[in-house]
């Protein structure tokens, strides 16, 4: 009895000592395959430099529609379909102006209008300004004050956090509620501090709201060298003006797609895997970093699977979501109908923070998931992966929060995302093509353990 207790616990402990020296060969063959096979550096110069801005609602956007699917129908997916999804068409217009009067000089500045907003009037709009950084200190000088001004929110993201992203959380309430919060004050305009660490002339976009029974009242972000330069001479009272100038409207919604491949899996093909990000971009750059940065690299995972022969126990799928810039509506429709089919998903990850250099994992899920891939910690670490915690997923796969699965946002290097996010300069020259595979074999990393091991 003991010799044969003996036995059962040496083959045991061998297969335990076995299994993760397996998983490192096979997760070492993915970041193989990767750095000396993947196609997705050259797919995304194809989606950012031949296709380009891919606003939802613009031709651009229906292209890559086309484009992504016969992609994964080229790579002999399983399955690849559409989801009809109907989703806003915000159009910029001409080149938006801008200047400011100070000491009897004009001086030009870089403006943009926010995603959403109305237009200016024809001749454009030229009143005098104030600068706030808050809705408190808005609210705060009253309604006299206000009433009639151009209000300039100048808030700049906070460099003291390490993780740019939540910089960018704590500055953000300015671009997507001010101009509710100046137009209940009687003001005629905003202008806000674009969204980014870096001091330059470009300007970022991003969408902003209104409110029903508040006044629409243009908006628009301003580079953050020439808020800074507003700034300097409001401080000095040289200023007697602003005008800005933007031509933008929003047209009948139009229908749109998101673009699904899919591997079914050979024991569980009821439960599903997906992993995702955003096919539309904002139009002043090409989108390359977002978010065509994580379509690409969510089509490499499967395409990596298919490559190295590997059978996911799992269904994976790829999946590109359609506006999550100005609406969300791809998340919505894709969770509604998942519910809607009685689909069941194990997982969700999500790609939506640009092609830098892998770093880690933001779990989404109760304790037991998260130290479950945590204990995964030594199979991706060697890769860069150190970064690996509860924590925010991604706006795409949120909806399917109530549905049950781990929702998972890929995390990449975040220092230098915020210097093209929704800016002219997101585009394919600012992508590292070995930052891109590393970030595409990240995932396929974590879609392994997941589909051998489940959660």
């Amino acid at each position: 009895m003991k010799k044969t207790l003996a036995l059962i616990l040496a083959i045991t402990t061998a297969s335990v000592i076995a299994q993760p020296a397996s998983d490192s060969a096979m997760i070492r063959s993915i970041y193989d395959h990767a750095l000396t096979r993947s196609k997705c550096y050259e797919n995304l110069e194809y989606l950012s430099n031949t296709i380009g801005p891919r606003l939802s609602g613009s031709a651009q956007a229906e292209r890559a529609v086309i484009y992504s699917k016969k992609l994964m129908e080229e790579y002999g997916f399983d399955r690849v379909f559409l989801q009809e999804v109907m989703v806003p068409h915000w159009v910029r217009g001409a080149k938006e102006e801008a200047y400011f009067i100070s000491a009897n000089k004009k001086e030009t500045v870089q403006i943009c209008a926010l995603g959403g907003s109305v237009a200016t009037p024809a001749k454009g709009i030229k009143a005098p300004v104030i600068e706030v950084k808050s809705q408190e200190e808005l609210e705060k000088l009253g309604k006299e004050a206000v009433a009639g001004k151009i209000v300039f929110f100048n808030r700049p993201m906070d460099p003291r956090f390490i993780e740019t992203f939540n910089a960018y959380s704590g500055a953000v309430d300015q671009r997507s509620r001010g101009a509710i919060w100046a137009a209940k004050m009687g003001a005629v305009g905003v202008i806000v501090r674009s969204m980014s660490l870096k001091i330059h002339r470009a300007p970022h976009t991003g969408a902003m709201r209104y409110e029903d029974g508040v006044t629409k009242i243009p908006a628009a972000a301003i580079s953050t060298y020439d808020a800074d330069l507003l700034s300097a001479q409001l401080k000095k009272r040289t200023v007697t003006e602003f005008w800005f100038k933007q031509s933008c409207q929003t047209l009948p919604d139009v229908l749109s797609y998101n673009v699904i491949g899919e591997i079914k899996g050979s024991e569980f093909p009821d439960e599903i895997i997906v992993v995702g990000g955003h096919l539309d971009s904002w139009d002043l750059g090409t989108g390359a970093h977002d978010d065509g940065a994580g379509c690409v690299q969510s089509v490499e995972v499967l395409r990596t699977f298919k490559e190295l022969g590997i059978k996911p126990r799992h269904t994976l799928r790829a999946v590109l979501f359609m506006n999550e810039e100005n609406g969300l509506k791809g998340g919505l429709k894709y969770a509604e109908l998942a519910k809607e089919n009685g689909e069941k998903h194990l997982a969700a990850i999500e790609t939506d923070a640009g092609g830098f250099s892998p770093r880690g994992f933001g779990i989404e899920a109760e304790q037991r998931i998260v130290s479950k891939i945590q204990g995964w910690r030594s199979l991706l670490e060697p890769y860069g992966l150190n970064d690996i915690r509860a924590g925010w997923s991604g706006a795409d796969i949120g909806p399917l929060k109530p549905q049950g699965p781990a929702l998972i946002g890929f995390m990449p290097d975040s220092q230098r995302y915020f210097d093209v996010h929704h800016a002219a300069t997101d585009t394919f020259d600012a992508i590292n093509k070995r930052e891109l595979e590393l970030g595409a074999a990240s995932m396929a990393a974590l879609v392994y353990l997941i589909d051998t091991y489940g959660l």
